[in-house]
């Protein structure tokens, strides 16, 4: 028996083959928009995919099944609670699936969402593993707060967190302790809210040191689970749609992405322009959105630019383009996609913060921290006004335009996606990117936090 762990870093995204060595015979869980990586697999072990198990209907990422089946003839297999309008084999609490001498067990795990499933892995007469999904992750659970729309969207989470309180303590804890578990995602993903950096884990671990297995009220539990959650991007709903409906073939909406010569933007598409920001301030089509082909890309790519909306991407060379339209197809945006360009002319440029101004007197500055609210509530400008960068649009109206507006974050990554969207949202207004010079100010404040500290342990030891 084998078990392979597959990684997709940008999006924290982990889906599994397993292997069973005498049958030669390979189910995956929830493979990623890619399934080439899943036919390398095989044939290096000159084994076949024979079953694809969807824990549930993904919100965050496009999940390869669909085209793994038309390609290789797999099964797959999905909660009953599941709705898909692909071929599928319904499976049950406590159906399995026969992998060689494998045993593959379907648990009902809801609350994250009402179709999860895991999938408990038992050979030579001992459960072994467990598959969890979006379920439980390495020291957090998924959130429940991602499904219904409208007016019965907080009924439905409660619903949900509800449910979770009793798939952790009735069902997950239940189980043997030196079960190894295999989570859907690691820390990065905004399906949970506190994950550890660890890829695996085991239940003992998890029940003793996992928040949510704690012992404490249903209603508790509820208001824990529900509080401090992280933004939702735009693209989720969208990703769970073509998810139940089963994505196109890959390679082939990528071939049918169009190149373009010039850019003639009379149907107000959005602009994303993947560059270095550096490169983007230097001289940028008008209008265009600075979103770099960084660690983060789709997560931000989905997050400003709605599914409803078509775009067109530019890119610094052609492997960069390459490498953003595949960013893009991981969350089914490649069809979304008007066209591509490597070069264009520059129309305008951002001009660059005279730091030693900033320096001198702060006040001359509207200071704007797009960070999360909980990153903020440790504040590095006192004077600075918190607008996390997902809401940044809708909210442009709270910003005093009277003086020059410097926007920050931690690192300059979401300050350069900040300053564009604010130079193209207010034209009249000078905006300046603090970028990536704000760690000298965040390194400054740790300085006189510890000093502060050791002044008082100082004093208290006197």
């Amino acid at each position: 028996m084998q078990i392979k762990q597959f990684e997709d870093k940008g999006l924290a995204q982990y889906s599994y083959g397993i292997m069973s060595d005498c049958a030669k015979e390979i189910v995956l869980i929830d493979p990623a928009r890619d399934p080439n990586p899943y036919y390398s697999y095989a044939k290096a072990n000159d084994a076949k995919i024979i079953g694809v198990v969807l824990t549930h209907s993904h919100a965050d990422f496009i999940s390869s099944h669909a085209e793994i089946h038309r390609t290789t003839g797999a099964t797959i297999f999905t909660s009953n609670h599941m709705e898909g309008k692909f071929p599928h084999q319904k499976i049950s609490e406590g159906e399995i699936i026969k992998l060689g001498k494998i045993t593959l067990k379907a648990i009902y795990t809801p609350g994250h969402s009402f179709d999860s499933i895991s999938i408990l892995l038992e050979h030579g007469g001992k459960d072994k593993a467990i598959f969890t999904g979006d379920t439980l992750f390495i020291g957090d659970v998924g959130r429940p707060d991602l499904r219904g729309n409208g007016e019965n969207a907080a009924k439905m989470r409660v619903e949900l967190a509800t449910q979770m309180f009793n798939t952790i303590h009735s069902k997950l804890k239940t189980l043997e302790e030196d079960i190894i578990v295999y989570p859907g995602h690691g820390a990065g993903t905004l399906c949970g809210k506190s994950l550890s950096q660890d890829s695996t884990s085991t239940i003992g671990r998890e029940v003793r040191e996992n928040y949510a297995f704690e012992e404490r009220s249903e209603e508790s539990f509820v208001t824990i689970l529900l509080e401090n959650q992280p933004f939702i991007p735009q693209y989720f709903n969208y990703d769970v749609a073509m998810n139940k409906a089963g994505a196109p073939d890959m390679e082939k909406s990528l071939k049918e992405i169009r190149t373009l010569k010039e850019i003639d933007n009379s149907n107000q598409f959005v602009i994303v322009d993947t560059r270095p920001e550096k490169m983007f301030k230097e001289g940028h089509l008008k209008g265009a959105l600075n979103i770099q082909n960084g660690g983060k890309f789709e997560t931000w790519l989905g997050t400003l630019v709605s599914p409803k909306d078509k775009f067109i991407v530019i890119a610094e060379n052609s492997l960069q383009m390459e490498e953003v339209i595949r960013k893009a197809a991981k969350i089914g945006y490649e069809l979304n996609i008007a066209g591509t360009m490597i070069a264009h002319r520059a129309q305008e440029r951002t001009e660059t913060l005279p730091i030693a101004a900033f320096k001198e007197n702060q006040s001359d500055f509207t200071i704007v921290d797009i960070r999360s609210k909980e990153e903020a509530a440790d504040k590095i400008f006192e004077n600075s006004i918190n607008i996390p960068l997902p809401e940044l649009k809708e909210r442009v109206g709270e910003i005093p335009t009277a003086k020059p507006i410097v926007v920050h974050c931690a690192g300059g990554y979401r300050s350069a996606i900040g300053s564009s969207l604010l130079q193209n949202e207010l034209p009249k207004v000078k905006v300046y990117d603090l970028s990536d010079a704000i760690k000298e100010w965040s390194t400054q404040k740790t300085l006189n936090k510890k000093n502060k500290s050791l002044n008082n342990k100082i004093y208290d030891h006197k």
